[in-house]
């Protein structure tokens, strides 16, 4: 299968610190990758390094077999990215917001279907500073992808959102899966990177400590449960018990 995302003995030190480690990631076209870990594993790092926005120290990163660094603006019209956090424009609202991230493109999707997918259809005219802090995440979601990328890349993809809503996120990314949409997501919840993720890595202290399947992360662990398994390999399950 056609590689997407490649990247190879990825490192990035931050003052002699060292971020994240040799890490080596192929993910194909219409697969969704969960990378995980701890806070402070070195996701974040990962991610931003391999879209471009931060340059590694060494190895490489290709990403529709362009380069992030050389090609970004090129790049840029091909992929979407949500991150964890995001600071928009004060009073700014909701349709100005869709309207501006779509001006920034060539082609991008109709943002009003969009909003209906994520549950925002009726936010059209509210300031985005109004939004709950799960809806400003459904609407990061929706920016992301109103450029029709091939690649989208999710930080901490439904944080602050109810049962419910996750769950329709999920079924929404899905659909998106099906017709080759390819997605590197971050998130500290395993029911969803067990719905969703084809194949996963899990940092700790900026290292690969596991690369494969959530079903082979467990089979490879003590454990039966993916949750146990996953705070097994990142010994958070140690220190749950310690501050007991």
């Amino acid at each position: 299968m056609e590689s997407v995302i490649k990247v190879e003995e990825l490192s990035k030190s931050y003052d002699h610190v060292k971020a994240i480690t040799n890490l080596d990631i192929s993910i194909c076209r219409g697969e969704v990758f969960g990378l995980l870990g701890a806070n402070g594993a070195g996701k974040s790092t990962a991610i931003e390094c391999i879209v471009g926005t931060k340059k590694q120290d060494s190895g490489t990163v290709f990403v529709l077999e362009m380069n992030p660094q050389k090609d970004r603006k090129n790049l840029f019209e091909r992929v979407g990215v949500q991150f964890q956090e995001a600071n928009y424009q004060d009073k700014i609202r909701v349709a100005e917001l869709c309207e501006v991230t779509a001006s920034l493109y060539k082609t991008s999707l109709d943002y009003a279907n969009l909003l209906k997918q994520f549950g925002l259809s009726d936010k059209l005219k509210c300031p985005v500073s109004e939004l709950s802090g799960g809806q400003k995440q459904r609407l990061s979601i929706v920016l992301a992808l109103i450029p029709n990328p091939e690649v989208v890349f999710l930080d901490e993809l439904t944080t602050g959102l109810d049962a419910r809503a996750r769950r329709d996120v999920w079924k929404s990314l899905s659909d998106l899966k099906v017709n080759g949409l390819t997605i590197l997501l971050t998130s500290h919840f395993m029911d969803e990177v067990e719905a969703l993720c084809d194949k996963i890595m899990i940092l700790k202290k900026g290292e690969n400590i596991f690369y494969g399947t959530v079903q082979e992360a467990v089979a490879a662990s003590p454990y039966e449960k993916f949750e146990d398994a996953y705070l097994w390999y990142t010994d958070e399950g140690e220190k749950v018990n310690e501050s007991i």
